[in-house]
């Protein structure tokens, strides 16, 4: 829980100006994240990462940049981006949880995970940014590109009052074909096995949408054996779709194909078979407020 957390950085006030610091939120290998404010009193999100050391700031740093150019209403807002002493600070849209933490209310209120009139409306929303990432109509450098998020978790979709967005775009890379050679990283259990190949596809998010949906909906990840980090050798098991209502399998199953090409044409099109088999989500059918301290 939020009020928990330890902070493990150091961080005065000279490396956030115009900032008032008021909570942490977040601690992880990437940094911390804080709930602060504005001079106009606007509550906003910082996340400092630490600089020396750590080789994955300056990928960081250059994903920042290309999304920051792209415009759509489920990728989280990013503010500004700087250098203080040795941090690189992002300040950016602050949200009231993840689809994690709305995991895990469900699981302590509820004792279940998540019903599908529960959990298309959120991964609708996010689908809808990947597939505006993923289409080859954004030019960066000079090039028509696509772009793979390639860390897509149900911590990394935030919600935003009533709408889904995706953040946490360290591993974010561009393509300008179908797939490439890529530094195997991101959360191991959501990779695709073209990721623990050391390759990235046109598909990989959606690889990644479909283990979110299993996890929201079944309260664990859909495979039996686990790799503690994306190392070579580590052969991706089929899933175990026991945890999923029978009708739901077959689109899920197309989604976590080993082959990108054998998956579905867009992540829009997985969450359309999904809401053929699922309760038909009606108008603001959201959970309203998180009750995240």
């Amino acid at each position: 829980m939020i009020g928990s957390l330890t902070p493990k950085f150091r961080i005065s006030a000279d490396l956030h100006p115009g900032y008032r610091l008021r909570q942490l939120r977040g601690v992880g290998g990437f940094g911390e994240v804080w709930e602060a404010e504005n001079d106009a009193g606007d509550a906003v999100a910082l996340k400092f990462m630490h600089c020396t050391g750590n080789k994955g700031v300056a990928h960081e740093l250059r994903s920042i940049q290309v999304i920051q150019n792209l415009n759509h209403a489920h990728l989280i807002r990013i503010d500004r981006v700087w250098c203080a002493a040795d941090y690189l600070v992002v300040a950016m849209e602050l949200a009231d949880g993840s689809l994690a933490d709305l995991l895990e209310i469900y699981c302590t209120d509820v004792g279940t995970p998540l019903p599908p009139h529960d959990v298309l409306p959120w991964l609708a929303q996010a689908a809808s940014a990947l597939d505006f990432l993923n289409n080859r109509q954004h030019l960066v450098h000079g090039r028509w590109v696509t772009v793979q998020h390639c860390d897509v978790t149900t911590r990394n979709i935030l919600l935003v009052g009533n709408s889904a967005k995706l953040s946490d775009f360290g591993l974010t890379t561009t393509l300008t074909a179908q797939q490439k050679v890529h530094y195997r990283a991101g959360t191991p259990g959501y990779a695709a096995p073209e990721v623990i190949q050391g390759l990235v596809s046109y598909r990989t998010d959606q690889y990644a949408l479909a283990v979110c949906y299993c996890v929201l909906r079944g309260g664990r990840l859909p495979f039996p054996k686990q790799p503690l980090d994306s190392r070579s050798g580590y052969v991706r098991s089929d899933p175990d779709l026991s945890i999923l209502p029978a009708a739901e399998r077959p689109a899920v199953v197309r989604a976590l194909a080993a082959s990108p090409h054998d998956r579905w044409p867009s992540c829009g099109k997985l969450i359309e078979e999904l809401q053929k088999v699922a309760c038909a989500p009606s108008a603001g059918n959201h959970t309203e407020g998180l009750g995240i301290a």
